[in-house]
């Protein structure tokens, strides 16, 4: 789709939901990731919504949402809830179930969390966009248990056998399910049993540039929690003796400051600037965890920068790579390894540097070119206006 045809797209359904009531509903505002990015497109294709939150932390409001109506759920009253969100899952259905939404044409829920479980009239048209179905609950559930003490492992059994019944049965509240990848489609299918669209979330891909100065390097930019797998990237480099930045914050960074060599630095947070100079000039992105989209490769890529990735879950639809030596480096944007190992991210990694300069930058940017954020808004603006005309002729 070029871009003519992109704008033309988004002003035609533009116009046909402008004059819509619409609520949208996300998990939580405790952080920003690729759902929070995800939200504030929402939000400028629908600039008259209303938002919904079970929490919102002041310091991880969205600019997007400045000067907008937001409502947050009685959880977000309770002290400590904020930090510890996920301590409270048993109360996620009652305080979702208490948002009064009757008044809205259009509800768009944003879920991962979850947020589709909000109860809408038989008026109202619920279009849910999936970034994936509560992975602790369902995926992750054995991981999850096995971190835990005795005590919080049997209270989280039964939790998390409860939220399962409940969050099956809330996938019949939503009329139609947008699935952020081929991967999360068919976990929609799995733990739903519903059949999605599938519209890849946005990148600022606008953002991004091809530095001239490459520094020796490998990056991760990450949230440091178990499942993103951050402990593979830094014993690899601690094998081979490679330069590694680590970029984010999270309940893993004491654990992962133990086990880090000499070589590996952990910058915290950083602004958006110092983020994108950090994708530039990188040798290449580790990404080592199983991912549901991953909008960080994207933005890697963005710049120009290959990505050494897991080659599981959605990275598969993001980055055009080899699990071997004998694929064409000059049509590829990165190396997959197999394993979930240290011992296989090695293998990638010297893989990677066999090849590194037959690699070119600008074909690497050119390749995310297709997850801009315009296309992403015509393309779910279109959906919504397909899926609110085909409504209203059955109401």
């Amino acid at each position: 789709m070029t871009a003519t045809e992109t704008d033309a797209r988004l002003v035609a359904a533009a116009g046909n939901l402008a004059s819509l009531r619409v609520a949208i509903t996300h998990y939580w505002f405790n952080g920003y990731g690729g759902g929070e990015r995800v939200v504030e497109a929402l939000a400028e294709i629908f600039p008259q919504a209303d938002f919904f939150s079970l929490i919102a932390a002041k310091e991880h409001a969205l600019p997007a949402l400045r000067g907008r109506r937001l409502t947050t759920s009685f959880v977000g009253r309770i002290p400590g809830a904020k930090r510890w969100h996920r301590h409270f899952l048993p109360l996620y259905p009652i305080a979702l179930e208490q948002f009064d939404l009757s008044a809205y044409d259009l509800v768009i829920s944003s879920e991962s969390g979850p947020a589709k479980g909000v109860i809408t009239s038989p008026q109202t048209c619920h279009i849910c966009y999936c970034h994936s179905p509560m992975r602790y609950i369902w995926d992750l559930y054995h991981e999850s248990r096995k971190s835990m003490n005795p005590v919080t492992r049997a209270i989280f059994s039964a939790t998390a056998h409860y939220m399962r019944l409940w969050d099956f049965s809330t996938a019949a509240r939503v009329d139609h399910f947008v699935a952020n990848s081929r991967y999360i489609a068919a976990r929609i299918r799995k733990c739903y049993r519903r059949e999605s669209a599938v519209i890849h979330p946005p990148a600022n891909w606008t953002a991004g540039y091809i530095s001239q100065k490459i520094d020796d390097y490998y990056l991760v930019v990450s949230r440091l929690v178990p499942y993103k797998r951050v402990d593979l990237a830094i014993e690899a480099c601690n094998q081979l003796q490679r330069r590694l930045r680590i970029v984010g914050t999270g309940s893993e960074y004491k654990r992962l400051r133990k086990m880090a060599g000499p070589t590996v630095e952990f910058i915290g947070r950083l602004d958006e600037h110092s983020l994108q100079e950090s994708y530039a000039n990188c040798r290449a992105l580790l990404f080592p965890g199983e991912e549901d989209f991953g909008i960080v490769p994207v933005e890697a890529q963005v710049h120009g920068r290959p990505v050494i990735a897991y080659g599981q879950g959605g990275v598969l639809e993001t980055v055009i790579g080899e699990y071997a030596d004998d694929g064409d480096a000059a049509s590829s944007t990165g190396v997959f390894f197999q394993r979930p190992s240290s011992e296989s991210l090695c293998e990638a990694i010297r893989r990677f540097e066999r090849i590194e300069k037959q690699l070119r930058p600008e074909f690497i940017r050119a390749s995310v070119e297709r997850f801009g954020l315009e296309r992403f808004k015509a393309e779910f603006a279109a959906f919504a206006a397909d899926k609110m005309e085909q409504f209203a002729q059955m109401t």
